[in-house]
């Protein structure tokens, strides 16, 4: 599809930023009760009674959030309510908005969920002229428009609005044909995002039980899955008789020690830790050569693991730095592992277990460096922990890949309701 960019100021003449090539007309404001014959609030009352194990499925506001329709957590009824329930039935092609709590957020009813019951939600049907009802799903969630809906809310801890101020509520609309246009390229753009973050999730759930089936589980010598060649049964060590484990240090007070000369050290915060991989590549402070005495300094090489915000959390540093007592040193003095493996199995949940089983009953659930020398460890041969550990970063590295992905779709469907809608 072909866009062209308008000039802002047609903006305030009733034009949006960027528009496709062949419209050009103003948008028409409109209130939704001249464009919707019915706008109603379904069902709000006590429903508990009605449930049903298997029944027929009933729309609730928590599965309605930006723009689709969530299914994670289903609430079906019995035939008798359903059937008390004929004036809030929906079909397709029906909106539904959210009508307390996260206010505002709508979907377009599918084909099948045509005749679905609803409760809390406001109900807009009926058409009076033509208008395409998944343009203004997303036209509902431009930044513009959620902020004028914010504005006609009530409360305070929970928000509400009333089906009464939706009739009155005023939106930009194009010509029919725009409309369609808009509502097919968000729904093809949602429909990315979505197919995305399937694969993101399902790489993430993979990584995940290959994580509890290639290690040992608790008390055994061998995991579940292994690659071919590797028979040998895996070594139990006390983690502290292979690696020398240093808590790290803070200069205090530390705004003092914050310095942008070039020759400052490396300050390693939590912040600097990547959301996915495991590897430490820069940091957004450094200290004063003289912090160093009073802090903890770290290598290329080194591990550091989170001992309190990211609970047991372990990084590889790829720089040279220095860490404050959030941090604990690992240093792998013996030549023993290979440095990925060990990042994932200080990962892994046999490890977590560990640590939470001997941070129990402390006032604060902290690691220390005494705590983490305790755990035991599993290990199989250096060249089995290569293989293990080449294996695990291709899969970080897919997995990073595709949140990359999502990010920039979301990212770009978030720039495009800025600007395609008034």
């Amino acid at each position: 599809m072909v866009f062209h960019e308008v000039d802002k100021r047609t903006e305030k003449a009733g034009k949006p930023q960027i528009r496709f090539v062949g419209f050009d007309d103003e948008w028409e404001q409109c209130k939704l009760g001249e464009i919707y014959q019915r706008i109603r609030n379904a069902f709000v009352g006590t429903v508990t009674p009605y449930y049903v194990d298997d029944g027929h499925f009933y729309l609730e506001s928590n599965n309605v959030k930006d723009g689709q329709i969530n299914r994670y957590s289903e609430i079906f009824i019995n035939d008798e309510f359903y059937e008390k329930q004929k004036d809030n039935w929906l079909h397709t092609g029906d909106l539904v908005m959210v009508q307390s709590g996260h206010v505002g957020h709508t979907a377009v009813i599918p084909e099948n969920l045509d005749n679905t019951a609803a409760h809390a939600l406001i109900i807009i049907s009926n058409a009076t002229k033509k208008t395409c009802p998944f343009f203004l799903n997303y036209q509902f969630q431009a930044p513009r428009t959620k902020t004028d809906i914010d504005n006609i809310t009530t409360g305070n801890t929970i928000k509400h609005i009333l089906a009464s101020e939706i009739k009155k509520f005023r939106i930009q609309v194009p010509i029919y044909n725009e409309q369609k246009k808009l509502g097919k390229y968000f729904e093809n753009l949602e429909n990315l995002i979505i197919l995305c973050q399937h694969k993101y999730n399902k790489l993430v759930d993979v990584k995940k039980s290959m994580c509890e089936k290639m290690f040992p589980k608790d008390g055994e010598a061998v995991p579940e899955i292994r690659f071919k060649g590797f028979s040998d049964a895996w070594e139990q060590r006390k983690f502290s008789e292979l690696v020398l484990i240093e808590r790290g240090g803070s200069p205090r007070p530390i705004d003092d020690y914050i310095t942008d000369q070039p020759n400052g050290l490396n300050w390693v915060k939590i912040g600097d830790a990547p959301t996915q991989g495991h590897h430490i590549t820069k940091t957004a402070e450094k200290i004063k050569l003289e912090g160093l005495s009073k802090t903890r300094q770290v290598q290329p090489g080194d591990l550091i693991l989170s001992n309190s915000m990211s609970f047991g959390k372990p990084y590889i540093m790829a720089i040279n730095g220095c860490i404050h007592d959030g941090w604990l040193l690992i240093r792998d003095i013996n030549n023993i592992f290979d440095l990925t493996f060990l990042c994932h199995l200080l990962g892994t949940t046999q490890m977590l277990e560990q640590y939470k089983q001997f941070a129990a009953g402390s006032t604060v659930n902290n690691l220390n460096k005494e705590l983490v020398g305790n755990t035991i460890v599993t290990i199989p041969s250096k060249q089995e922990q290569r293989v293990l550990g080449e294996y695990f970063e291709q899969l970080d590295h897919l997995i990073t890949l595709h949140q990359r992905k999502l990010e920039k779709l979301k990212n770009l469907k978030k720039a495009f309701l800025e600007k395609m809608f008034i």
